[in-house]
């Protein structure tokens, strides 16, 4: 249902990259969640189809956030990296990603 609406070149460009750190190691162990970083223009429906179709997985539900930029400072004055778009994906009962094996 939510797959169709959703062309199939785009699936691909959606999800960036998982995002490996303290906090989502742990938000894997209590509450089977996985996170991503995601394209800035995508909306919980198109990742959650995208997550199914990548890892054949079924994914309960998906929650989205925008991650400012940090403000750094350098030789040559103030920078600021890049926005960024993280979506936490809750996997349902029993499914799991496995980042470690390559599948």
């Amino acid at each position: 249902m939510k797959q169709s609406s959703v062309k199939q070149e785009r699936l691909y460009k959606i999800i960036l990259a998982p995002v490996v750190s303290e906090k989502t190691a742990i938000a894997s162990e209590m509450s089977n969640q996985v996170v991503f970083k995601v394209a800035k223009d995508a909306d919980k429906s198109e990742i959650h189809a995208a997550v199914e179709k990548m890892f054949d997985v079924k994914v309960e539900n998906v929650n989205v956030l925008n991650v400012k930029g940090k403000t750094k400072r350098t030789r040559y004055g103030i920078g600021k990296r890049n926005d960024w778009k993280k979506a936490y994906v809750r996997l349902e009962q029993g499914q799991e990603i496995d980042f470690a094996s390559g599948e």
